[in-house]
């Protein structure tokens, strides 16, 4: 019997898609061993309801010229081909009935996803549905929901260990990328026509994309 490939679905706005995100998502490849890891740009996550949040199919453009050299990097545009897609759980639900009988699926979250979980819509079953790796930032106390306090995997530290397989959908905490980089910040750089300062924060053709199109000219952000 052949071994199921290992396969990590990386949802959010990436608003836009930075160095962060593409560390996250090299690192988690190497640490464990993906075969591929498919960023999710959402059409408007349910938590940013009422934010102005750039068009979708920039946000796509974007993450299409960020992980292009990148082999194991690739973008799906599922959750964005219809507007009620919002929840992950429905997400983890597609990519279940599509891919889950030759592969292992994690999802890929940030800390200030996970201390908000409970909010997410059915995160119960959300939990149970795959592999989760929760990826920390600075200034976030991981501490999660008691009742999958038994399912959590602490590799915070371990940054050369490939995780072993384990019976059950495991929670897994990695501080195995630190760079924090604010989606925020590059907006409000981008608004003020600051590039040669986003080159420190985006891939090279992402700035340019965000230059040729005026990307953020309009944005407010402090």
């Amino acid at each position: 019997m052949c071994a199921k490939r290992r396969i990590a679905l990386y949802g959010g706005t990436f608003d836009p898609v930075h160095l962060g995100h593409l560390e996250v998502a090299r690192k988690v490849c190497k640490l464990f061993e993906i075969e591929k890891v498919l960023f999710l740009p959402a059409q408007v996550a349910p938590h940013k309801l009422g934010k102005t949040v750039t068009d979708p199919i920039h946000r796509y453009a974007m993450l299409a010229l960020a992980t292009q050299d990148e082999p194991k990097l690739a973008v799906s545009a599922f959750e964005i081909e219809a507007a009620n897609r919002r929840y992950t759980v429905d997400t983890l639900d597609h990519f279940l009935r599509t891919l889950g009988d030759t592969s292992d699926l994690f999802f890929i979250m940030g800390a200030d996803s996970w201390v908000e979980i409970t909010t997410w819509r059915d995160w119960k079953r959300l939990l149970t549905m795959v592999n989760h790796i929760v990826v920390t930032r600075p200034g976030y106390e991981l501490i999660g929901p008691a009742e999958v306090s038994d399912r959590i995997v602490d590799l915070r530290s371990n940054d050369k260990q490939v995780v072993p397989d384990e019976q059950g959908q495991k929670i897994y905490l990695t501080d195995v990328v630190m760079k924090d980089v604010s989606a925020t910040q590059i907006r409000s750089v981008a608004s003020k026509g600051r590039y040669d300062e986003l080159a420190m924060l985006l891939s090279p053709p992402v700035v340019e994309y965000i230059e040729k199109y005026g990307i953020y000219q309009e944005s407010n952000e402090d």
